[in-house]
């Protein structure tokens, strides 16, 4: 099939009418999504004023909670959008203040699919950070929460499953019949790249990408490829004669590949968690005369706050963070002169006006195409 309009789409036949269930944590990016397909559908027999079909999930003062759709949904497309990190919320619990956490997420999608009561034709959910997927194997007598969850929405009837950048999309062999999609969002990445440095010389002389570890690797290779620049890679050197908050602590990170010298370097991972890595990395390859070093990471969150990533921009060690609007990112976050958002929510609509008239996603977004035009363009 040859490249659809989007605008075409809705004159399409569908699988049945289009309603999005949108969670209390992902309110923002449900509502971007909603705004792009209003607007593709306006004029068309499928129009509406929004897609969004209101629900909540109230609690009870014991902590007890349910999930309530306030309209019909029988025989509709449902798609279900979820932030399983968005550690913002908040409920009361005997007259306290709780933040959610991921688990509570996840309760409150299942109590939303539950209130549907089977009635919707099909039932999808976007769940950019994938519940318990950075606990993705077992090495001891461990839970494995992520496949068991992704069985649960299975067997709950949910049939299509559209991810950001899995930890390990592996993930997916404990639900092979059900649909599955893990998305790396690299066209709008790099758009925002170019958009946020004016400057960049894309070559092999001034320019390469670095993988943070051989994790990232399949990542890194990518960018490096459409890029045609070179690719470089740290290991992380361990202890494993020891175990720190549930991993074996990190001793060095030893670098692989040819010389940085003077080369802008762009590094690409899954998550910014504490941070601590990304630093290192960057100290490292400023000891080796590398140029500016711009980090990626598909959800920065910064469990130990912002204060290391500061003196590093101010040091010259790092020039920019790019991060997507997938999870919960702080006002502080958002007001930093170093960070750079990342907008995939004009991605995700694609995807759901794809998945709703049951045509290939390939045939109204093609990245590869869009990098290449996206490089002459900078050229």
């Amino acid at each position: 099939m040859g490249h659809i309009e989007t605008q075409d789409i809705f004159n399409m036949s569908k699988v049945a009418p289009l309603g999005l269930i949108v969670s209390e944590g992902a309110k923002e990016l449900g509502e971007k999504i909603n705004s792009y397909l209003v607007e593709w559908a306006k004029n068309s027999p499928n129009a509406k004023d929004t897609f969004i079909v209101e629900s909540e999930c109230p609690r009870f003062s014991s902590g007890d909670g349910k999930g309530i759709i306030k309209s019909t949904v029988r025989g509709d497309d449902l798609f279900f959008i979820v932030d399983m990190g968005n550690y913002s919320c908040t409920y009361n619990i005997f007259g306290k203040q709780n933040y959610m956490s991921p688990d509570d997420h996840f309760q409150d999608l299942k109590r939303l699919i539950q209130a549907a009561s089977g009635k919707a034709h099909r039932i999808s959910v976007i769940m950019p950070i994938l519940f318990g997927s950075r606990q993705h194997k077992r090495s001891y007598r461990e839970s494995l929460d992520c496949a068991f969850a992704l069985q649960e929405l299975q067997h709950m009837g949910v049939v299509n499953i559209v991810t950001f950048d899995a930890h390990d999309p592996r993930v997916q062999n404990a639900v092979p019949l059900m649909g599955f999609d893990n998305v790396i969002p690299a066209y709008q990445v790099l758009k925002a790249l170019f958009r946020s440095v004016k400057d960049l010389r894309i070559d092999r002389d001034h320019f390469m990408v670095v993988s943070p570890d051989e994790g990232a690797m399949s990542r890194n290779m990518y960018y490096a490829s459409v890029l045609e620049v070179d690719l470089g890679m740290f290991y992380k050197r361990r202890d494993y004669s020891r175990i720190v908050n549930g991993r074996n602590p990190i001793v060095a990170h030893e670098y692989l590949g040819t010389s940085v010298e003077g080369k802008d370097i762009f590094i690409a991972d899954d998550i910014i968690s504490s941070g601590e890595s990304m630093l290192d990395i960057a100290y490292e390859l400023k000891k080796q005369k590398a140029g500016r070093i711009f980090a990626y990471s598909t959800y920065a969150i910064f469990t130990n706050g912002l204060e290391e990533f500061d003196r590093a921009y101010e040091k010259g060690i790092i020039d920019g963070v790019l991060g997507t609007n997938l999870t919960y990112r702080t006002p502080e976050l958002c007001s930093r002169e170093w960070f750079h958002e990342v907008d995939v929510s004009k991605y995700i609509a694609y995807f759901i006006a794809a998945l709703n008239h049951d045509i290939s996603v390939s045939s109204i977004i093609d990245p590869h195409e869009k990098i290449k035009q996206l490089l002459s363009n900078s050229k």
